[in-house]
Order: structure tokens, then C-alpha cells, then sequence
């Protein structure tokens, strides 16, 4: 191992240790006050209003019927064949509902607001991103920080690597490229771990925005580090299970995997049918749970913690924290990102309707999740669009037509 290795490995555990010892990189952020016991795995049927939105969909298919419209015209033409929204506004749960069915065939079993979707990149924002706002508030993590400070393999001959920070690995603006097909390369997590350390910068860090999946590879294993917990565990036990999102998890248990819309017809790489287990390759070779994909949810769940964002991000976090996530970064230039989410661009997958202050994100398979604090709501779509294969990209527009039609209907009624 060379000296700078050797001495980025020596800086990692002194962080540890001093994190332990209670000196940590946010030292002037004063921790939240854990959960109570007794809120930790909340019994699902005494949900409580401050953190559930109240069910209020008695009208859903006269109030959006429009949108509904999209969706079921979307299935007609094979954009996907099955999906599941959710739709909260001004503290409510106002549209829940499934169409189709989980492949195009006849006899294909029916979608239910029960169903469990891939969410691929979403799980970005919702696992990740919250764990990052989380160790952010308790001081365990500087955005600022070189990330080879923890995670020091990232270290090599190109002494720009030196230079990329948590907050660029979040934003988007590290320097890394799109995509790369570490899956092909490697045979295990390790030697897929090792590719994505060593992926090349493709431009100067801090001096572009490019959306990176290897970005986010990294930024998980180094939040791993700082948290000595896999990503998994941390989200199980300081999101999900708190929030009482119940069929929310990555790797979904085998009793479950029938229940869940098959995602494609891999031919090729793992020559089966994709169903119950993580669409997206990196992730599957990850063992199912990496930063940049890997979560399964309902659209029901993912409602819930919209309803917690726009409530301003309590149990989870503080209001300071949240802003400061979901706020447009300034630089580089030109850029739509926040921190570990995106924010409504020109023309923009979100539609013509949310406003400055919204944040969401995208997924692969089909799935998308936006929040709009200005205006007080959220709309989650789910469907696996990639199913047989990925060649049908119909879905860029009827996402924004479903998103404007469900905000039409909203603003009829204010």
C-alpha cells in the first residue's frame, strides 16, 4: 500500500475514533432527539395524523379522472403494463390506486395497492439521500470532507480525485461518468466495489453536473463507514421501520417475490426472468442493496414519507436539514440538482405545474416521486416499464401528462 493510502487509511480511523470519542465532523449541529420506543415500529393501524396523511380518496376517480385516464391509456398502448400512485395534498392521502396487471398477458395477476414496485434510482432519494440528511444531523459527516478521507481506495494517480467532497458525490458534480457496466467486469461485490473506486473522472470535480450511478455507489459505501452499519439496516431501523413503511425493503423475502411485477426478461446477463430481485445489474452484483438502486416500496409507503418531507421532515430530521438537501445547489453552473435529489428543470419530467422549491426523482424501471412544499403535495407513480426490456421509453411522456392532469385537479378545488 502506498504512503498516501496508507496515510488516507490512518485519517479514516482517526475520524472513527474521534466520532466515537464525540468529536464529529458537524460538532455544532445538535443531535435530534432519538424516537421514543413505543414510536419505533408504530402499530400500522393507529397511525397518527402528524405522521401519516389522512386516507381522503372516497372521490378519486370522479376528482381524477383525467389522470386516471393517462394511466389507463398508458397500459392500452404497452408504455407498461402495471402501475400504482399515490397523490397527498394538504396533509391528506388523496388519490391511491393500481392498474393493470403485471405483464401483458391476459391472466397475469391483477396490481393491488399493496404491490411492491422496483424503484430503482428513486431509492437514491429515499434510502440514501435520507440517510445522508440523517448522519448530517447528528454531526457524524461533513459535506465538505474529501471523500477519501473515508473511503480511501477512491485514492489513486489522478490527484483530482483528492478533490471530490460528499456534497459532490450528492450532487452529482464529482467529476465521475453516467454509467458503466462494472456487472460485466466482475464476478462479486468486492471486484465491483474495486471498479467503481478506481472509474475515472471524466471532467475537473465540482466543474459539471453529470447524473453518476458510480457517484452514488461510493457515497454509500463511504456513508456505511461513517454509520459501521450497511445501508439496508441503518434505512430499516431509522426510516422505515420508524415511519411504519412496512413494505419498504431492499432484497424483498422470498414470500413475497410472486407479488411483485416481474421487471424484465433478462436474456443475457442472468438469462431469467427479473422479478422480486433488483432490476438494475451494479445492484444485483452488489447483493441487492447499493446506493444508486436496489429499494422495493409502494406507492402507498413512498406517500407516507412525502407526507413526512412536506410536514418539514420530522421524526427524520429538521426543517434546516431538509432545506438545505432539497434546495438547488447553486454551482456548477447550469445545474437542476440538490443534494441526492433533482429539482424541476425546462421541459421537466415533473410537468409544467411544480413549483421552484420542488425536489423528486426518477427511477429506471418506471417509477418517479415528486414534492412540492410551496403548494403542499406529492405525486408517486410506479410501473415497470422495462418489462420485457428497456427499448419502450413512451413513459417521458406520460409521466409529466399524468403529473399536470393530478394538479389540475387539485387546483380545481382550492
Amino acid at each position: 500500500m502506498s504512503f498516501v493510502v496508507s496515510r488516507l487509511r490512518a485519517v479514516h480511523d482517526s475520524f472513527i475514533i474521534s466520532c466515537f470519542a464525540g468529536i464529529c465532523y458537524n460538532a455544532n449541529i445538535e443531535p435530534i432527539v432519538p424516537l421514543p420506543e413505543s414510536s419505533a415500529s408504530p402499530n400500522p393501524g393507529s397511525r397518527t395524523a402528524s405522521r401519516f396523511p389522512a386516507p381522503a380518496y372516497e372521490r378519486q376517480d370522479v376528482r381524477f379522472a383525467a389522470a386516471f385516464d393517462v394511466i389507463q391509456k398508458g397500459i392500452e398502448h404497452a408504455v407498461f403494463p402495471a402501475a400504482s400512485i399515490a397523490v397527498t395534498s394538504q396533509g391528506k392521502l388523496a388519490a391511491l390506486k393500481a392498474f393493470g396487471r403485471f405483464t401483458y398477458e391476459p391472466d397475469a395477476p391483477a396490481v393491488s395497492t399493496d404491490t411492491v414496485f422496483d424503484l430503482a434510482s428513486v431509492s437514491k432519494a429515499v434510502a440514501t439521500t435520507t440517510m445522508a440528511m440523517i448522519l448530517y444531523e447528528r454531526g457524524l459527516i461533513d459535506l465538505d470532507a474529501p471523500v477519501v478521507s473515508i473511503v480511501p481506495e477512491f485514492a489513486g494517480s489522478d490527484a483530482r480525485r483528492g478533490d471530490v467532497t460528499v456534497r459532490m458525490l450528492l450532487a452529482h458534480s464529482s467529476g465521475l461518468q453516467s454509467y458503466e457496466k462494472l456487472f460485466l467486469k466482475t464476478q462479486n461485490r468486492d471486484d465491483l466495489l474495486a471498479g467503481a473506486f478506481s472509474t475515472a473522472l471524466t471532467a475537473d470535480p465540482g466543474g459539471r453536473a453529470e447524473y453518476s450511478d458510480i457517484g452514488f455507489i461510493i457515497l454509500a459505501i463511504a456513508l456505511e463507514r461513517v454509520a459501521d452499519e450497511s445501508l439496508d439496516r441503518f434505512c430499516q431501523r431509522e426510516i422505515f421501520g420508524p415511519l411504519g413503511m412496512v413494505r419498504t425493503t431492499y432484497n424483498p423475502p422470498e414470500s413475497w417475490r410472486a407479488a411483485i411485477p416481474p421487471t424484465a426478461d433478462d436474456r443475457t446477463f442472468r438469462k431469467r426472468i427479473i422479478q422480486g430481485e433488483v432490476q438494475d445489474e451494479n445492484a444485483s452484483v452488489l447483493g441487492g442493496v447499493a446506493g444508486h438502486a436496489g429499494l422495493f416500496s409502494t406507492a402507498e409507503d413512498l406517500a407516507t414519507l412525502a407526507h413526512v418531507l412536506l410536514q418539514g421532515g420530522s421524526p427524520l430530521v429538521r426543517p434546516e436539514t431538509l432545506a438545505m438537501f432539497t434546495r438547488r445547489e447553486i454551482t456548477p453552473a447550469g445545474t437542476s440538482r440538490a443534494l441526492g435529489w433533482d429539482t424541476p428543470s425546462s421541459p421537466s419530467q415533473s410537468g409544467k405545474y411544480f413549483s421552484a422549491r420542488s425536489f423528486g426523482h426518477l427511477g429506471y424501471t418506471g417509477t418517479s416521486l415528486w414534492v412540492d412544499p410551496e403548494r403542499q403535495f406529492s405525486i408517486t407513480l410506479l410501473t415497470n416499464r422495462t418489462w420485457p426490456d428497456c427499448s419502450n421509453k413512451a413513459i417521458t411522456s406520460v409521466r409529466p401528462a399524468f403529473h399536470d392532469a393530478v394538479v389540475e385537479a387539485l387546483e380545481k378545488e382550492l
